[in-house]
């Protein structure tokens, strides 16, 4: 069990990390919807007669639709940009960056080479092992994670599957405990929990949870 404690943080980030790999590259499919091109075209079509006439009071219906509610008829123009997910795309990068940067720094090992997000995220994960021993890295690799694994949640729209859990919970005794299969984790959800493992970031994050993966649950 202390060895446990000792690699909770990194336990943590792993799951942040195989859920940051597997949701950011659906980021850029959100990024502009409805901008995929058909396969194939098809043949010219000899235009109705009163195209033109139909063009017209389309453009008046557009013209009086945004003048009275600020509405866009749908099928005319670009299909916008996703601001919000266009921000969260440069946040992850820009945080996945700084983070493998600093874990390297940290381990004393050279600065990483240029590499795509996906390819970055995988590498600090081969390096949690070593980031382990490190008590304040070890947080640091779990806090950003997380955080960024639910920034990339939410400008997705996601909203992941909670299960009750029977029972009550070992630190705190209240029926809190919930399941979360796409985590492989259990979760105490009492925001007055507090475990006495003194590395888990329910003691210093507010937003924070006591958590068990599988394994460790089954075994408690």
């Amino acid at each position: 069990m202390a060895e446990a404690c000792e690699n909770r943080p990194t336990a943590q980030a792993a799951l942040w990390i195989g859920t940051l790999l597997q949701q950011f590259p659906e980021l850029s499919t959100e990024l502009v919807p409805g901008r995929t091109a058909p396969a194939h075209r098809p043949a010219a079509m000899r235009p109705p007669a009163d195209l033109g006439a139909r063009l017209r009071e389309e453009r008046e219906e557009q013209l009086l639709l945004q003048q009275r509610h600020g509405l866009v008829a749908p099928g005319h123009g670009a299909a916008p940009l996703r601001l919000h997910v266009s921000d969260a795309i440069r946040d992850i990068t820009d945080g996945v960056l700084e983070l493998e940067e600093a874990v390297r720094d940290r381990l004393g090992l050279p600065r990483p080479r240029r590499a795509p997000v996906p390819e970055r995220l995988r590498r600090i994960a081969s390096l949690l092992d070593r980031v382990a021993a490190d008590a304040v890295l070890a947080a640091h690799v779990r806090d950003e994670t997380r955080r960024m694994a639910r920034r990339c949640a939410r400008a997705l729209g996601d909203t992941e599957t909670v299960v009750r859990v029977a029972g009550r919970c070992p630190w705190c005794e209240s029926v809190s405990l919930r399941a979360f299969p796409d985590r492989a984790a259990v979760l105490c959800v009492n925001p007055a929990c507090r475990c006495p493992e003194p590395d888990c970031g329910c003691h210093d994050d507010p937003a924070y949870r006591h958590t068990w993966d599988e394994g460790e649950w089954a075994r408690a």
